[in-house]
Protein backbone atom coordinates (compact mmCIF):
# COMPACT_ATOMS: atom_id res chain seq x y z
CA UNK A 1 0.00 0.00 0.00
CA UNK A 2 2.67 2.49 0.95
CA UNK A 3 4.30 1.80 -2.24
CA UNK A 4 0.99 2.25 -4.25
CA UNK A 5 0.95 6.05 -2.50
CA UNK A 6 4.57 6.76 -2.85
CA UNK A 7 4.26 6.02 -6.99
CA UNK A 8 0.93 8.12 -6.94
CA UNK A 9 2.50 10.95 -4.77
CA UNK A 10 5.47 11.13 -7.59
CA UNK A 11 3.29 10.60 -10.38
CA UNK A 12 1.69 14.32 -9.17
CA UNK A 13 4.80 15.98 -8.32
CA UNK A 14 5.63 14.87 -11.78
CA UNK A 15 2.71 16.85 -12.84
CA UNK A 16 3.09 19.68 -11.19
CA UNK A 17 6.63 20.33 -12.74
CA UNK A 18 5.63 20.03 -16.25
CA UNK A 19 4.74 23.31 -17.93
CA UNK A 20 1.69 22.02 -19.06
CA UNK A 21 0.19 21.58 -15.89
CA UNK A 22 1.02 24.84 -14.46
CA UNK A 23 -1.67 27.49 -13.14
CA UNK A 24 -0.66 29.84 -15.52
CA UNK A 25 1.74 30.24 -18.54
CA UNK A 26 1.05 33.64 -19.39
CA UNK A 27 4.12 36.01 -18.81
CA UNK A 28 3.96 39.04 -16.98
CA UNK A 29 5.22 42.17 -18.73
CA UNK A 30 6.12 45.76 -17.35
CA UNK A 31 5.11 48.89 -19.60
CA UNK A 32 8.15 50.80 -19.99
CA UNK A 33 7.68 54.51 -21.11
CA UNK A 34 8.97 56.09 -23.90
CA UNK A 35 11.72 57.99 -23.28
CA UNK A 36 11.75 61.77 -23.57
CA UNK A 37 13.88 63.47 -26.16
CA UNK A 38 16.94 65.08 -25.58
CA UNK A 39 18.48 68.39 -26.66
CA UNK A 40 20.25 66.39 -29.52
CA UNK A 41 16.67 65.84 -30.89
CA UNK A 42 14.19 68.39 -29.76
CA UNK A 43 13.70 71.69 -30.18
CA UNK A 44 14.66 74.05 -33.29
CA UNK A 45 17.93 74.32 -34.99
CA UNK A 46 20.14 77.66 -33.90
CA UNK A 47 20.10 79.31 -37.44
CA UNK A 48 16.32 78.36 -38.11
CA UNK A 49 15.77 80.09 -34.57
CA UNK A 50 17.76 83.27 -35.79
CA UNK A 51 16.01 83.09 -38.87
CA UNK A 52 12.65 83.32 -37.63
CA UNK A 53 13.05 86.25 -35.56
CA UNK A 54 14.01 87.97 -39.00
CA UNK A 55 17.86 88.95 -38.54
CA UNK A 56 19.08 87.31 -41.73
CA UNK A 57 18.84 83.84 -43.44
CA UNK A 58 19.68 80.08 -42.54
CA UNK A 59 22.93 80.61 -44.67
CA UNK A 60 23.78 83.88 -43.34
CA UNK A 61 23.10 82.64 -39.96
CA UNK A 62 25.52 80.21 -39.87
CA UNK A 63 28.19 82.66 -40.76
CA UNK A 64 27.35 84.43 -38.07
CA UNK A 65 27.06 81.31 -35.86
CA UNK A 66 30.66 80.72 -36.74
CA UNK A 67 32.59 84.22 -36.52
CA UNK A 68 31.03 83.75 -32.72
CA UNK A 69 27.65 86.42 -32.86
CA UNK A 70 25.46 84.01 -30.96
CA UNK A 71 25.08 83.47 -27.27
CA UNK A 72 22.52 81.08 -25.70
CA UNK A 73 22.21 81.02 -21.78
CA UNK A 74 25.29 83.48 -21.49
CA UNK A 75 27.80 80.82 -23.13
CA UNK A 76 29.25 81.38 -26.55
CA UNK A 77 27.62 78.98 -29.53
CA UNK A 78 29.75 78.08 -32.33
CA UNK A 79 28.54 74.49 -33.23
CA UNK A 80 26.19 75.18 -36.46
CA UNK A 81 23.33 71.68 -34.95
CA UNK A 82 22.59 73.40 -31.57
CA UNK A 83 19.04 73.02 -30.85
CA UNK A 84 17.23 75.74 -29.14
CA UNK A 85 15.00 74.55 -26.41
CA UNK A 86 12.08 75.84 -24.86
CA UNK A 87 13.28 77.79 -22.08
CA UNK A 88 16.81 79.17 -24.29
CA UNK A 89 17.96 82.49 -23.82
CA UNK A 90 19.52 83.51 -27.09
CA UNK A 91 21.60 86.64 -27.83
CA UNK A 92 22.47 87.87 -30.94
CA UNK A 93 25.34 90.66 -30.77
CA UNK A 94 24.30 90.94 -27.04
CA UNK A 95 20.58 91.47 -28.03
CA UNK A 96 17.94 89.01 -26.96
CA UNK A 97 16.03 87.35 -29.66
CA UNK A 98 13.08 85.61 -30.08
CA UNK A 99 11.20 84.02 -33.21
CA UNK A 100 7.88 86.24 -34.23
CA UNK A 101 4.85 86.18 -36.29
CA UNK A 102 6.36 87.09 -39.68
CA UNK A 103 5.29 90.57 -41.15
CA UNK A 104 5.17 91.54 -44.51
CA UNK A 105 4.80 95.59 -45.26
CA UNK A 106 4.74 97.51 -48.67
CA UNK A 107 5.49 100.88 -48.62
CA UNK A 108 5.75 103.58 -51.51
CA UNK A 109 8.57 105.71 -50.08
CA UNK A 110 9.13 109.02 -50.85
CA UNK A 111 11.77 111.64 -51.62
CA UNK A 112 14.59 112.26 -49.28
CA UNK A 113 14.23 108.95 -46.71
CA UNK A 114 17.29 106.71 -46.55
CA UNK A 115 16.65 102.86 -46.53
CA UNK A 116 18.68 102.23 -43.42
CA UNK A 117 17.58 101.08 -39.73
CA UNK A 118 18.73 104.17 -37.87
CA UNK A 119 21.03 107.11 -39.10
CA UNK A 120 23.89 108.76 -36.75
CA UNK A 121 23.56 112.13 -38.87
CA UNK A 122 19.79 112.55 -38.02
CA UNK A 123 18.67 112.14 -41.57
CA UNK A 124 14.87 110.80 -41.99
CA UNK A 125 14.55 107.14 -42.37
CA UNK A 126 11.85 104.80 -44.16
CA UNK A 127 11.18 103.04 -40.23
CA UNK A 128 9.90 106.46 -39.74
CA UNK A 129 7.45 105.90 -42.41
CA UNK A 130 6.45 102.20 -40.95
CA UNK A 131 6.90 102.84 -37.26
CA UNK A 132 3.45 101.84 -36.54
CA UNK A 133 3.23 99.05 -39.03
CA UNK A 134 4.38 96.28 -36.79
CA UNK A 135 4.81 95.69 -33.78
CA UNK A 136 7.68 93.18 -34.41
CA UNK A 137 10.87 94.05 -36.01
CA UNK A 138 11.20 94.29 -39.73
CA UNK A 139 13.97 95.44 -41.79
CA UNK A 140 14.39 96.70 -45.41
CA UNK A 141 14.27 93.99 -48.31
CA UNK A 142 17.08 95.72 -50.41
CA UNK A 143 17.22 99.63 -50.56
CA UNK A 144 16.16 102.70 -52.80
CA UNK A 145 18.92 105.61 -52.53
CA UNK A 146 17.44 108.69 -50.64
CA UNK A 147 16.40 110.28 -54.07
CA UNK A 148 14.87 107.38 -55.65
CA UNK A 149 10.71 106.88 -54.78
CA UNK A 150 8.58 104.04 -54.64
CA UNK A 151 8.19 100.35 -53.76
CA UNK A 152 10.26 99.07 -50.53
CA UNK A 153 9.06 96.10 -48.97
CA UNK A 154 9.88 95.10 -45.25
CA UNK A 155 9.72 91.81 -43.33
CA UNK A 156 10.77 89.92 -40.93
CA UNK A 157 11.16 87.03 -42.29
CA UNK A 158 15.24 86.26 -43.32
CA UNK A 159 14.64 83.45 -46.14
CA UNK A 160 12.23 85.18 -48.04
CA UNK A 161 14.55 88.29 -47.86
CA UNK A 162 17.77 86.59 -48.84
CA UNK A 163 15.17 85.14 -51.84
CA UNK A 164 14.51 88.48 -52.66
CA UNK A 165 17.70 90.42 -53.15
CA UNK A 166 19.82 87.52 -54.21
CA UNK A 167 20.75 87.72 -58.00
CA UNK A 168 19.66 84.28 -59.14
CA UNK A 169 16.04 84.19 -58.62
CA UNK A 170 15.74 87.24 -61.43
CA UNK A 171 13.45 89.17 -58.72
CA UNK A 172 11.87 91.60 -61.43
CA UNK A 173 12.33 95.79 -60.54
CA UNK A 174 10.81 97.77 -63.00
CA UNK A 175 11.53 101.56 -62.66
CA UNK A 176 10.66 104.81 -64.44
CA UNK A 177 13.03 107.04 -65.22
CA UNK A 178 13.15 110.80 -65.81
CA UNK A 179 16.23 112.18 -67.91
CA UNK A 180 17.68 115.81 -68.38
CA UNK A 181 16.88 115.75 -71.89
CA UNK A 182 15.75 113.29 -74.53
CA UNK A 183 16.90 109.61 -74.80
CA UNK A 184 18.38 109.38 -78.10
CA UNK A 185 17.06 105.95 -79.93
CA UNK A 186 20.50 105.14 -80.52
CA UNK A 187 21.25 105.25 -77.35
CA UNK A 188 18.40 103.53 -76.10
CA UNK A 189 19.99 100.82 -78.28
CA UNK A 190 22.78 100.81 -76.58
CA UNK A 191 20.66 99.45 -73.80
CA UNK A 192 19.29 96.84 -74.46
CA UNK A 193 21.03 93.22 -73.38
CA UNK A 194 24.04 93.44 -71.74
CA UNK A 195 26.32 96.71 -70.54
CA UNK A 196 29.55 97.08 -68.26
CA UNK A 197 28.92 98.97 -65.29
CA UNK A 198 32.22 99.83 -63.42
CA UNK A 199 33.59 96.81 -65.08
CA UNK A 200 30.62 94.58 -63.99
CA UNK A 201 28.12 93.67 -66.74
CA UNK A 202 24.56 94.35 -66.04
CA UNK A 203 21.84 92.82 -67.60
CA UNK A 204 19.07 95.04 -68.76
CA UNK A 205 15.47 92.88 -69.12
CA UNK A 206 13.71 95.80 -71.17
CA UNK A 207 13.92 99.31 -71.87
CA UNK A 208 11.85 102.03 -73.50
CA UNK A 209 10.14 105.03 -73.83
CA UNK A 210 7.05 105.80 -71.94
CA UNK A 211 3.98 105.29 -74.11
CA UNK A 212 2.11 108.71 -74.53
CA UNK A 213 5.30 110.90 -72.71
CA UNK A 214 8.08 112.99 -73.58
CA UNK A 215 11.28 110.97 -74.82
CA UNK A 216 12.65 112.26 -71.48
CA UNK A 217 10.18 109.48 -69.75
CA UNK A 218 11.90 105.76 -69.74
CA UNK A 219 10.92 102.46 -68.70
CA UNK A 220 13.50 100.29 -67.41
CA UNK A 221 13.22 96.48 -65.92
CA UNK A 222 16.34 95.36 -64.06
CA UNK A 223 17.04 92.34 -61.65
CA UNK A 224 20.42 94.04 -60.54
CA UNK A 225 20.25 94.91 -56.73
CA UNK A 226 23.53 96.89 -56.91
CA UNK A 227 23.46 100.18 -55.71
CA UNK A 228 22.24 102.88 -57.42
CA UNK A 229 22.30 100.86 -60.58
CA UNK A 230 19.66 102.77 -62.60
CA UNK A 231 21.68 106.30 -62.59
CA UNK A 232 24.78 104.27 -63.21
CA UNK A 233 23.04 102.74 -66.30
CA UNK A 234 22.06 106.08 -67.69
CA UNK A 235 25.29 108.25 -66.90
CA UNK A 236 26.82 105.21 -68.51
CA UNK A 237 25.32 106.58 -72.18
CA UNK A 238 25.77 110.04 -71.32
CA UNK A 239 22.17 111.29 -68.88
CA UNK A 240 21.71 112.18 -65.61
CA UNK A 241 18.72 110.74 -63.72
CA UNK A 242 16.13 113.52 -62.39
CA UNK A 243 13.60 111.31 -60.80
CA UNK A 244 13.68 107.79 -60.20
CA UNK A 245 10.25 105.74 -59.20
CA UNK A 246 10.34 101.72 -58.89
CA UNK A 247 6.65 100.80 -59.57
CA UNK A 248 7.28 97.19 -59.36
CA UNK A 249 8.87 94.82 -57.24
CA UNK A 250 8.58 91.04 -57.92
CA UNK A 251 5.27 91.67 -59.02
CA UNK A 252 4.06 93.92 -56.42
CA UNK A 253 2.45 97.35 -57.51
CA UNK A 254 2.03 100.73 -56.18
CA UNK A 255 -1.50 99.66 -56.81
CA UNK A 256 -3.88 102.19 -54.61
CA UNK A 257 -0.93 102.55 -52.60
CA UNK A 258 -0.08 106.35 -52.14
CA UNK A 259 3.09 107.78 -52.13
CA UNK A 260 4.23 107.77 -48.33
CA UNK A 261 1.81 105.16 -47.36
CA UNK A 262 1.81 101.20 -46.49
CA UNK A 263 -0.22 98.50 -46.32
CA UNK A 264 0.30 94.56 -45.39
CA UNK A 265 0.65 92.14 -48.44
CA UNK A 266 -2.39 89.82 -48.80
CA UNK A 267 -1.45 86.20 -48.22
CA UNK A 268 -1.28 85.36 -51.90
CA UNK A 269 1.05 87.88 -52.66
CA UNK A 270 2.93 86.40 -49.39
CA UNK A 271 2.59 83.11 -50.64
CA UNK A 272 3.36 84.03 -54.57
CA UNK A 273 6.83 85.24 -53.71
CA UNK A 274 7.66 81.89 -51.39
CA UNK A 275 6.90 80.10 -54.33
CA UNK A 276 8.93 81.85 -56.47
CA UNK A 277 11.91 80.43 -58.24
Amino acid sequence: MNSNKNSSRRRQEGKKSTPLNRKSTKKEYKKIKPTQKTDETSGVRLNKYIANSGICSRREADTYIEHGSVEVNGKLVTEMGYKVQPNDVVRFDGTAISPEQKKYILLNKPKNYITTMDDDRGRKTVMELIANASKERIYPVGRLDRNTTGLLLFTNDGDLAKKLTHPKHNVRKLYHASLDRKLDLKDLEKLRGEVIIEGRKVFIDAVSYVNGEPKTEIGIEIHSGRNRIVRKIFEHVGYKVNKLDRVIFAELTKKNLPRGRWRELTNLEVTNLQIMK
